[in-house]
């Protein structure tokens, strides 16, 4: 581990998971005083619907470093990321879901090869702990969005990062469904982002449910895949060949301002 301490954002969406979000947030208050001497937790609960909403109204009473934000309806996964990176302060943001399925512990591993040269510690999956439908898709998903997007990471599904905070600035994130870890990854990866992957457990869901398949959420994500494509990868795929068939283009690109 890097010798300098940083101040850390721990960052959990929440979505009907009353059975799982106290323990994540009972061992952060556990770990994160062992790792760093400055650091919050940030919880967003995105219109939980059975128990969450009243459980982190007791959390909060009984921990001064916890920050709970409140959606008063469903906005989905992405609109909770979006809120929860807007409330993150410190240095450095870890975040994973609140549903329990990785084990918030495994931050050490992270931060262990975090340093100067690294901005970005990505988690892959040593295995997945789902039903096999979801394993075949999510390997066919992860295929795909890495050709269609031009990714060099090799697990952009996996839900738990270690990033610098600064890499948001000037990279404002759009899309409120799971689509956001595309745009994100890709964001990041243009903008030169120093990327370090460590493999992390992923356990059975043993509260609530995926929200994945349901028809009109599959509708929603592949239309904001189509539009993410477009935007991430083809327009400026155009804008570039556009500029290259045209010389007095060119001219001007390569011109030194006086």
């Amino acid at each position: 581990m890097s010798s300098k301490q940083y101040s850390i954002s721990a960052f959990f969406p929440a979505y009907n998971d009353a059975g799982s979000i106290g323990k994540i947030i009972h061992t952060m208050a556990r770990l994160l005083p062992k790792l760093t001497g400055d650091y919050e937790v940030v919880v967003v609960d995105d219109g939980s619907a059975d128990g969450t909403g009243d459980l982190l109204c007791a959390l909060e009473k009984e921990y001064s470093f916890l920050k709970v934000i409140r959606h008063d309806v469903n906005r989905g996964y992405g609109a909770a990321l979006i809120t929860g990176f807007a409330h993150c302060t410190r240095e450095l943001i870890f975040y994973t879901d609140g549903d329990g399925q990785y084990d918030v512990e495994e931050l050490t591993r992270l931060l262990a090869v975090f340093d100067e040269r690294v901005d970005l510690v990505n988690g892959y999956k040593i295995s997945r702990s789902d039903p096999r439908h979801r394993i075949v898709l999510g390997f066919v998903y992860q295929h795909v969005m890495r050709i269609l997007f031009h990714l060099k990471i090799r697990d952009v599904d996996c839900d738990y990062r270690l990033f610098r905070r600064s890499l948001l600035a000037d990279n404002p994130l759009s899309f409120d469904s799971g689509v956001i870890c595309i745009e994100l990854m890709k964001k990041f990866q243009s903008r030169g982002c120093r990327t370090v992957e460590v493999p992390v457990h992923h356990y059975h869901r043993s509260h609530g449910s995926s929200q994945f398949f349901r028809f009109k959420h599959l509708r929603k994500v592949f239309g904001q895949l189509f539009l993410a494509w477009w935007r991430l990868v083809a327009r400026p795929a155009f804008s570039r060949r556009s500029s290259f068939s045209n010389p007095e283009a060119r001219v001007r690109n390569t011109c030194v301002p006086r």
